[in-house]
């Protein structure tokens, strides 16, 4: 899907001296976040369904714009742990594709990014999904879609996930999210559910459940990148 319009300008008009984002090739005196053959293969990407083998209780419909891997991969990881914050802009510019083909007709949609912890955000100097979501908001909106994004759940301080297993992940899910509110929030179309990367559905399927009961069920899932281990199509 590719209606919304000025994706190359989102993935090349960033001064970036650091090097291409997807590949690291430094370019002399090009401006731009992506070298053009990284701009080829995410525009080359289409958002499609996504679902963890096996899959967690209560998690939403997911699409990723594609596999974690290549350029895509690359420019998260500079986007997350190498303090790129430029690139908020092109990613979230992604997202809003994502976004777009879960839901499928133009019209209101609530977006609830996953929250970081605080720990994760200061690392980050800000909470990196948040500024994704205010960037695929902006696109949207910019294409004629009445967006409204809530923040009603608030992460918990929770133990390093890559240590652990399926179920270590889903326990520590579990516990890691509260409603910020007990009363329900009013939405505004169906609710889509925000996130980077999708691996085992663990965190997705826990904050689905805590939105379940404030009464904002979401809709779907949109993500940027699904682990390869997920099955796309």
């Amino acid at each position: 899907m590719r209606d919304l319009g000025g994706l190359w300008a989102d993935l090349t008009d960033l001064v970036l001296p650091a090097g291409c984002a997807g590949c690291g090739e430094r370019i002399p005196g090009l401006r731009q976040g992506f070298c053009p053959r990284c701009v080829g293969e995410l525009t080359a990407l289409r958002p499609a369904s996504t679902r963890p083998a096996p899959a967690p209780p209560d998690l939403p419909p997911c699409v990723a714009l594609g596999p974690y891997a290549g350029a895509l991969r690359e420019g998260l990881l500079a986007y997350k742990e190498r303090g790129r914050h430029g690139l908020a802009r092109p990613l979230g510019a992604l997202l809003a594709e994502v976004v777009a083909a879960a839901v499928g007709t133009a019209g209101p949609v609530t977006l609830v990014p996953v929250p970081d912890t605080a720990r994760a955000a200061r690392a980050r100097y800000g909470d990196h999904l948040d500024r994704l979501t205010r960037y695929a908001a902006a696109r949207l909106r910019a294409a004629g879609w009445p967006v409204r994004v809530l923040r009603p759940v608030r992460a918990l301080p929770r133990p390093d996930s890559v240590a652990l297993d399926s179920a270590g992940r889903a326990a520590a899910a579990e516990a890691a999210f509260r409603l910020r509110r007990a009363d329900a929030v009013r939405v505004d179309g169906p609710v889509v559910l925000l996130d980077d990367i999708v691996t085992t559905g663990s965190t997705l399927a826990a904050v689905s459940r805590i939105l379940h009961r404030a009464g904002m069920t979401p809709k779907a899932a949109a993500v940027l990148a699904a682990t390869q281990k997920r099955r796309l199509g």
